[in-house]
């Protein structure tokens, strides 16, 4: 093969419960279902607001964990685009030249 790998896309999904979620995803979206039944069995449903407020925990993490293409998931994705406008990243630039022109400045 010309000593050239070929790496599949998917090779992450091995590390992955069912090729989809992590630990903290599981327990996460347990954890909002959880929550959905203990109100589910404590709360009187009078109207289609108690009945949204109720089943809120729930929908909220299912859309967290719910996959998306190049990402993770939804919390993923939403983790990365508040870093990115968040932290300041300081790339320093060293070139392919032999000489420095600038000294780094710190």
């Amino acid at each position: 093969m010309n000593d050239r790998f070929l790496i599949p896309a998917n090779s992450k999904k091995s590390a992955l419960i069912l090729g989809l979620f992590n630990k903290f995803d599981v327990v996460l979206f347990g954890s909002g279902v959880a929550l959905t039944m203990i109100l589910m069995a404590f709360v009187r449903v009078k109207g289609l607001l108690t009945i949204g407020l109720v089943v809120a925990p729930a929908v909220i993490t299912g859309l967290l964990v719910f996959p998306v293409p190049n990402y993770h998931n939804v919390l993923t994705l939403i983790r990365s685009v508040w870093r990115f406008f968040t932290e300041r990243e300081r790339f320093i630039w060293k070139g392919w030249c032999v000489k420095d022109e600038f000294k780094d400045e710190k």
